[in-house]
């Protein structure tokens, strides 16, 4: 059994902006600035598709697994001597397209997580190819597991309570769907006993559609810890691990949880 309370607090910083549509180069000099005000953190939030929006033309945007975006993460994570992440839209080595979380670590190292659920009504299924698996990040320790976006709706793909301290989701989520977004998320963080981040985009993509930030952290009981509302700007929280372990040591609901495989 780890000993949670052992662990140094995480500092975690949300950025929550406009994405400039289908236009990587003015979307990553507006993040390059936008950076300077997080260097304290740990680690820092991008939204989905930072680099696009939330873009079905995964054929004439996709990057290669190591291209433009892939350097200026290494490049900022270095910079800033913190873990950088945030989803785009990659061409794999097998040639199928993903929505891919880059995971940018400040000794160059970069890991990444393929979306699992594609979301259908926009027709993601059939632009890009799903995620197989799920992974789990460690930052000083602490244990987090990263979602995009329509992963937020499937339970069972968020569920680790025993091995997760933090869910990270990152996403271009519609303003037509917030108040889904404002009660999934407090859901994830009471049932798995863990912090929540998420972090949402604002303004109208190249489709019309209208995003209404809400970026949040929460606690492992669901409370709100950082609001950024429809704001523009970085936002900053600490997260404190002997919290979460007095709370798990107070409530072990994690021990009585259903045990599962996915096949």
């Amino acid at each position: 059994m780890r000993d949670l309370s052992a662990l140094p607090n995480l500092n975690v910083a949300l950025i929550q902006t406009t994405l400039a549509w289908h236009d990587r180069k003015a979307n990553l000099e507006h993040f390059e600035g936008l950076l300077a005000q997080a260097r304290a953190a740990d680690l820092i939030i991008l939204p989905e598709m930072f680099t696009t929006g939330f873009s079905m033309e995964s054929e004439t945007l996709a990057e290669p697994e190591n291209g433009p975006s892939h350097k200026w993460l290494q490049a900022q994570a270095a910079k800033l001597e913190a873990v950088i992440t945030g989803s785009v839209i990659i061409q794999a080595a097998d040639g199928s397209h993903r929505n891919r979380l880059l995971w940018a670590r400040p000794d160059g190292e970069v890991l990444h997580y393929d979306k699992r659920h594609l979301f259908r009504m926009a027709g993601e299924h059939n632009h890009y190819t799903p995620g197989e698996r799920q992974v789990l990040f460690e930052l000083n320790g602490w244990r987090i597991r990263p979602l995009i976006c329509y992963d937020l709706r499937f339970p069972v793909w968020s569920r680790d309570a025993e091995d997760t301290d933090l869910l990270l989701y990152t996403a271009n989520w519609p303003g037509a769907r917030r108040q889904h977004w404002n009660r999934l998320l407090p859901a994830r963080a009471i049932e798995n006993l863990c912090y929540v981040a998420a972090v949402n985009r604002i303004g109208h993509d190249g489709k019309g559609f209208a995003y209404t930030g809400d970026s949040q952290v929460l606690d492992f009981q669901g409370e709100t810890l950082l609001s950024a509302g429809d704001a523009d700007g970085v936002f900053t929280v600490c997260l404190n691990a002997a919290d979460l372990a007095a709370y798990r040591a107070r409530f072990p609901a994690n021990l009585d949880a259903d045990r599962f495989e996915f096949i």
